[in-house]
């Protein structure tokens, strides 16, 4: 049965209805982390903290991705919601041209400047050969990595979550296939790693695409449209949470390396990349819920239903509430094996990254009520609110922690300070949901 963007939701329906793009986000790291098993497995620990040293850099090119797909959907659903279907068409295919176009820009900047940025970043000889070799081969692929990510929450508004999850398990299947062939059978090693993704992503980022701009029977397709400010303003309005979330992230993330190899070195970063490639996997399921129920917020909104939205407020705290013990249980569980997976080779790493991982398990208790959080007022056009909570939950919180917390615990205040970080955002979500809920009457 087809779930519609006016359907009133049921636990079972809100959760059908998510799977897909949970499922979607989950597998999108999934490959991520597979590129960094290879590469530290098969390549060896200096190519693997080239990777996690210059990755922050790059996913803050790509991520106009996540603000015009997370921006735009919410746009597009309320425009659905109130009933015009041919302008939100228009819309939709004005942000997917506009970004484009933007990310190609974007892609040959980095590409320009991608040795003097890993220089900055503290690499230097064999750390920075890899850095720019890995650098600039993903950044070939930087449009298509932006329209993936945009995608991913356009196939949702479109009401076809499972097409969405199709484009992105066989753009995954590639990388990991290719991974194994570049990297773990034929010597390419880093720059293996670099093709087999930029290569996936170039599947997952251009089918859309084709699929949007032939005839089909979802809500949107690629039209003709004219160029008009006022969206793409609007659109840039309400990712700009996703945007900031991002970019802070990335910024926090070259933060955290800094004090690593303050405290541990090659090790450190080491460490935290296999800490992050964990947490993108756990995180995934927050944003996936996040971006699934985004366009059923924002059609409500958008259709003045004020009873329904109420009503997904209420299932979502529940939801991200079980979700969150089950991380934190799973996290505890998988430490020991995962280190092992990833490290096993190296002893003092591997103790490490082993203490870091049980601690950082518990931020999963706080993560998803901020990610949500942030995600919901995107969805209901309130851009700036949005931006606000992951403005501080990603760089606010997370910078004050990193650099207050190892002056009293060194090492172990790095990873406790992502917890702490985590449970302030979530303090103030609840201040806002509190505050906003007399003007959005969702609760």
């Amino acid at each position: 049965m087809n779930i519609k963007l006016s359907d009133h939701f049921t636990y079972k329906r809100i959760m059908r209805f998510t799977l897909p793009p949970i499922l979607m986000m989950i597998f999108t790291s999934i490959y991520g982390v597979v590129d960094g098993y290879f590469v530290s497995n098969f390549a060896g620990k200096m190519p693997f903290a080239a990777v996690n040293l210059i990755m922050p850099f790059l996913m803050i090119l790509g991520c106009i991705g996540f603000m015009f797909g997370a921006g735009g959907s919410a746009l597009v659903a309320k425009t659905l919601g109130e009933g015009k279907e041919k302008k939100a068409n228009e819309i939709f295919s004005l942000i997917v041209y506009v970004s484009l176009a933007l990310s190609f820009l974007i892609a040959i900047l980095g590409i320009i400047y991608i040795e003097p940025v890993s220089k900055m970043l503290g690499a230097d000889n064999e750390l920075l050969i890899g850095c720019v070799e890995y650098g600039t081969i993903i950044l070939i692929a930087l449009p298509a990595f932006v329209m993936q990510m945009e995608f991913q929450s356009f196939f949702i508004t479109a009401e076809k979550p499972n097409l969405g999850l199709k484009v992105t398990l066989i753009s995954g299947i590639i990388n990991m296939v290719l991974d194994f062939l570049l990297v773990g059978v034929f010597p390419f090693g880093i720059k293996g790693a670099a093709i087999a993704t930029a290569i996936s992503q170039f599947v997952g980022g251009f089918l859309p695409i084709i699929y949007f701009a032939r005839k089909n029977n979802s809500l949107l397709k690629l039209t003709k449209t004219k160029f008009d400010l006022k969206p793409i303003v609007k659109t840039c309005t309400n990712g700009s949470s996703e945007l900031m979330s991002n970019i802070s992230m990335s910024l926090v993330a070259m933060l955290y390396n800094g004090q690593l190899m303050k405290y541990e070195g090659e090790n450190g970063v080491a460490a935290y990349g296999v800490l992050m490639y964990v947490s993108m996997i756990f995180a995934a399921i927050f944003i996936g819920y996040s971006i699934g129920s985004a366009p059923v917020v924002g059609y409500n909104y958008g259709a003045k239903n004020d009873k329904e939205l109420k009503n997904i407020l209420k299932l979502s705290v529940v939801i991200i509430g079980v979700f969150s013990v089950i991380m934190m249980v799973m996290s505890l569980l998988l430490a020991y094996p995962l280190s092992k997976l990833f490290v096993g080779y190296d002893k003092e790493l591997f103790s490490l990254t082993l203490k870091g991982f049980n601690i950082f398990s518990f931020s999963y208790l706080f993560m998803g009520y901020a990610i949500f959080s942030s995600g919901f007022f995107t969805a209901l056009n309130d851009g700036v609110t949005s931006a606000i909570i992951s403005f501080l939950r990603t760089l606010v919180f997370q910078i004050a922690a990193v650099i207050l917390l190892p002056m009293i615990w060194q090492v172990d205040g790095i990873w406790i300070s992502i917890v702490v970080a985590e449970l302030m955002a979530v303090v103030v979500s609840v201040v806002f949901i509190m505050l906003k809920r007399n003007k959005y009457k969702y609760y």
